[in-house]
C-alpha cells in the first residue's frame, strides 16, 4: 500500500488529479482512491494498492508543484520521535553567516554555507574554515546576533508545541553552535539539543570548536537512539533543508525536506515548498482544532 498526502493549490485540481492518475497507470500503478481528508479539508490523500514512492513523489511533483508532499508505504500517524535540523528549518537563517556579516566577512562565509548545504563540500571542512574566520570575535557578539537576526520561522512553535501535546519527544540536532540552538530551542520547545560548541577564551572565539563535530552521521546516529529508546516499534518523523540532512532524513520513518536544496529534497519522503511547517500537521492528519499555539 502507497499513500500520498498533499496540499496543492485546488484551482485546477480535479483536472491535475485526472492526469497524475493517468502518468501512474503509464508507470504501472494503479490508484485505488483520491478523496479530501474529512478533518484536514485541504489535504488530498491518494491510495495506491503499491508501487514505488519514488515514482509517485516524481509524478505529483510534476503535476501539483509547488505543493506539500508526503508519500508513506504505511498507515501514516503521529511520531514518537520529532528531530529537526536547525538553520533554515527551524530557523530563518545560517547562524554562521549572520555572525560572520558582524566581522564582515558574510559573503565569504555564506558561498561556502551554501556549497557546503547543495553537498558540494566536505561538511567538516567547511564548517572548520568557517569557524577559522571567526578568530577573534568578541563572545558577546552572538547575543547581539540572536537578539537582531535570528527568529523561528512560521509555524515552527505551533508545530513543535502540538507534537510535544500528542505525546511526541522533539530533539534540535544541529551542525550549527550551541550558542545559538540552546536560546533557539528553548524558544520554539524543543526538548533536548546536539550541536557543535565553539571554543572560546578570554571572551572571544579562538576560531576553533570545542569537542567532537556534529555532523551527518551523528544526526543520523542522534534519531536512531532516540528512536530506540522509546522503543523498537516507535516511529519518527525528521525535517532538514541541506546535504548535511539527509542521513538522518533517510533513516527516520518519514523525512520531510522543508524548503530544501535539490539534493535533500530529492532524498525525503515528502516536503514543504508551499507552506509554512504546521503544513506537516496537516499532512500527518492532526486537525486544526487540535493544534496547539504557542
Amino acid at each position: 500500500m502507497l499513500i500520498a498526502r498533499l496540499i496543492a493549490d485546488p484551482l485546477g485540481l480535479e483536472t491535475r488529479l485526472d492526469a497524475a492518475s493517468a502518468a501512474l497507470e503509464g508507470e504501472g500503478m494503479r490508484v485505488a482512491a483520491a478523496v479530501m481528508l474529512d478533518f484536514c479539508g485541504d489535504v488530498l490523500q491518494i491510495m495506491l494498492p503499491d508501487g514505488d514512492p519514488a515514482t509517485l513523489r516524481r509524478v505529483l511533483d510534476d503535476h501539483f508543484a509547488p505543493a506539500d508532499v508526503l508519500v508513506s508505504a504505511r498507515e501514516i500517524e503521529v511520531p514518537r520521535l520529532f528531530v529537526s535540523d536547525m538553520d533554515s528549518t527551524m530557523i530563518g537563517q545560517e547562524c554562521i553567516d549572520e555572525l560572520a556579516d558582524f566581522a564582515g566577512l558574510k559573503d565569504k562565509v555564506a558561498a561556502i554555507t551554501e556549497r557546503a548545504m547543495q553537498g558540494e563540500l566536505d561538511f567538516e571542512s567547511a564548517l572548520n574554515e568557517r569557524v577559522g574566520l571567526l578568530a577573534g570575535m568578541a563572545e558577546d557578539t552572538i547575543e547581539t546576533c540572536l537578539a537582531e537576526r535570528i527568529r523561528p520561522v512560521e509555524g515552527a512553535r505551533t508545530l513543535v508545541a502540538t507534537l510535544k501535546a500528542k505525546g511526541c519527544r522533539t530533539v534540535l540536532v544541529t551542525g550549527g553552535f550551541h550558542h545559538f540552538a540552546d536560546p533557539v530551542a528553548e524558544q520554539i520547545g524543543f526538548e533536548q539539543v546536539v550541536g557543535n560548541r565553539l571554543a572560546v577564551t578570554n571572551g572571544k572565539l579562538t576560531g576553533a570548536l570545542a569537542g567532537a563535530i556534529v555532523d551527518s552521521s551523528v544526526k543520523k546516529r542522534v534519531l536512531l537512539e532516540e528512536g530506540s529508546a522509546l522503543g523498537d516499534e516507535a516511529s519518527s518523523l525528521a525535517t532538514g533543508d541541506g546535504a548535511n540532512d539527509i542521513p538522518m532524513i533517510e533513516a527516520a520513518t518519514w523525512g520531510i525536506a522543508y524548503r530544501a536544496k535539490p539534493k535533500a529534497r530529492a532524498a525525503a519522503d515528502g516536503w514543504i515548498d508551499r507552506g509554512d511547517l504546521t503544513a506537516i500537521l496537516s499532512l500527518l492528519g492532526i486537525p486544526r482544532d487540535e493544534w496547539v499555539s504557542a
